[in-house]
């Protein structure tokens, strides 16, 4: 199953614009920000993610409910941090 999972944005690689550094509950991995070019988010801004990409920004609040709500269905957002820390998008 995969998940649209919240992350928040600490920072960009200089080399790439569209790659953006993202904290997935304690994971760090970079994702394309490339679909959000319109209204880019810049660090400490949160953005639901999946497969690799940040489909839209969304608020504080609404990631922490996110979070909570994926961390009580247990194994599904398990098994999603699990991929988001072998994935490499460089």
């Amino acid at each position: 199953m995969c998940l649209g999972i919240p992350g928040e944005v600490i920072g960009y690689l200089p080399e790439n614009r569209d790659l953006a550094r993202v904290d997935v509950s304690g994971v760090r991995r970079v994702i394309n920000v490339g679909l959000l070019a319109d209204d880019p988010p810049v660090p400490g801004d949160w953005v639901l993610i999946h497969v690799g990409f940040a489909l839209s920004k969304i608020d504080e609040q609404e990631a922490a409910v996110a979070l909570s709500y994926l961390e009580s269905i247990g194994q599904a957002y398990t098994d999603e941090l699990a991929a988001l820390s072998q994935s490499r998008i460089e």
